[in-house]
């Protein structure tokens, strides 16, 4: 992985949110790219719960300020950096008061999932890409966990396809055991619609739960990893039938050379 860029985006970071199977993961795998000689970048929503003071967030002036439209809405965007101690790991947050400032990650006290949980997502997948543009950063590998992250890959194949920055560069997407009851916004489809992305890119959100939305993200990846053990069937089978290098599950222990392999040998060419 020597000189390689991996650039990570995920719904949730350690030891920015609680250890999760993603957050877990989200840290370590960077982690190990970092000592074996890769360049990253990570990226992660800036939930109100995290503790800005304690984890030394501050503001990126020169790459904030543009406005995202979101469903024909202009939504301002804020980045923010704070580093992971003891890692040199930089850990980028994508910001907006609208969508971020409310003091949990994805549900209400009740459990109940936030309302605009998908255009947060819209928000998070096209503030991450602006804010790579603005770094002019291209990466060798974009590393995709958690659903909150997981529109990235069809956004840049479909609604960013002609950005150069990222016309070498191949997406991975980790797919994790079910991570939400229920389903988004049902009218979720008409929202990425509205971006002029192509109806049949995106009829399994005509349902957006958990898998289906996952689907959509394998769809537009270059390679995937079954990043849980507890994977329905129907979904294994739905990655094996797209004919991209699939990496199946690995325990905690035996990832670092799994995914260095997977890397090197599958995804990149």
């Amino acid at each position: 992985m020597t000189d390689k860029k991996v650039l990570f985006v995920s719904s949730e970071v350690m030891p920015y949110l609680p250890e999760t199977e993603t957050s877990w993961m989200s840290f370590e795998a960077p982690r190990m790219v970092n000592e074996k000689g890769g360049q990253i970048r990570i990226f992660m929503p800036r939930f109100g719960n995290i503790n800005e003071r304690r984890h030394q967030l501050h503001e990126v002036i020169r790459l904030s300020g543009m406005n995202l439209v979101i469903n024909d809405m202009d939504m301002p965007l804020i980045i923010k950096v704070a580093s992971i101690p003891k890692e040199r790991i930089q850990v980028y947050f994508i910001d907006n008061d609208e969508y971020f400032k409310r003091k949990a990650t994805f549900t209400d006290e009740d459990g109940t999932l936030y309302p605009d949980n998908d255009e947060r997502a819209i928000f998070f997948a096209k503030g991450v890409v602006e804010t790579v543009k603005k770094l002019n950063w291209a990466p060798d590998i974009i590393h995709v966990q958690g659903w909150m992250a997981s529109l990235l890959p069809l956004y840049l194949k479909k609604y960013y396809i002609d950005e150069p920055l990222f016309a070498e560069s191949k997406i991975v997407t980790s797919i994790y055991n079910k991570d939400f009851q229920g389903t988004l916004d049902t009218t979720m489809i008409n929202k990425v619609a509205f971006d002029e992305i192509p109806a049949a890119d995106i009829d399994a959100l005509t349902v957006p739960d958990y898998f289906n939305i996952m689907k959509v993200a394998a769809s537009h990846s270059d390679a995937v990893i079954l990043a849980g053990d507890e994977l329905p069937q129907d979904i294994v089978e739905f990655t094996n039938s797209l004919g991209i290098p699939v990496l199946p599950f690995v325990p905690k222990d035996d990832f670092r050379e799994a995914y260095h392999d997977f890397y090197t040998t599958k995804v990149l060419p």
